[in-house]
């Protein structure tokens, strides 16, 4: 399992759109597309690179993450680097208009900020260690990650096609930003890589059992 450095703190990313109206070896076929965004300066800040880049990528990607102050802050401080998972636009169309309006609904926030949470790793996590790493521990909690399969019938008969999930969330493609001392990795999901069961909370004051 991959673990995040609880010591880190990461600024908070501002979003510019709101969401809905208010708001095992290696394989060799391993295929994920990566894009690697190296400044060239030393005085470049990574944070502020990654920072513009999901607000202009992933707009309502951006708004999400700032609902989480508490893991988005500082990330200028980062020791290491970080890792973000970016759900794309589409994800947030297929959540559908209630669940949109429920991220956007006060009384979620708890919720809302819980689910950003499992978005975000303080430490650079890259493609081909996700690929191999059955898992990885977000600020939210642990998220299982499995090699994708296309193919086959009902699942059966499928062959790993090089793509990696992360609770059913596909990694469509990865972008890593690294200045003179820190890395920053973006991946791009097509679904939210937060746990299903988060849905049950909405519309509650308060998630059972949190402080």
């Amino acid at each position: 399992m991959v673990s995040s450095t609880p010591s880190l703190r990461i600024s908070c990313l501002i979003g510019i759109a709101t969401v809905s109206n208010a708001f095992q070896p290696p394989s060799s076929h391993h295929t994920l597309h990566r894009t690697t965004l190296t400044r060239k300066s030393h005085l470049s800040n990574t944070a502020s690179d990654v920072e513009e880049f999901i607000a202009a990528n992933y707009p309502s990607c951006s708004n999400l993450l700032s609902k989480n102050g508490d893991s988005m802050k500082a990330i200028v401080k980062a020791d290491v680097g970080f890792t973000i998972f970016a759900p794309n636009e589409a994800a947030f169309i297929d959540l559908g208009e209630k669940k949109l309006d429920q991220l956007g609904d006060v009384r979620n926030d708890e919720v809302t900020e819980k689910i950003a949470s499992y978005h975000v790793i303080l430490e650079p996590v890259t493609a081909d260690e996700l690929f191999n790493s059955g898992g990885v521990v977000t600020e939210g909690g642990e998220v299982p990650a499995e090699r994708s399969i296309s193919g086959g019938f009902f699942g059966v008969g499928g062959k790993e096609d090089g793509g990696v999930t992360l609770n059913g969330a596909k990694v469509v493609q990865s972008f890593q930003f690294a200045d003179a001392t820190i890395t920053g990795i973006v991946h791009e999901v097509d679904a939210f890589v937060s746990p299903s069961i988060m849905w049950r909370y909405v519309d509650q004051l308060r998630i059972p059992g949190s402080s």
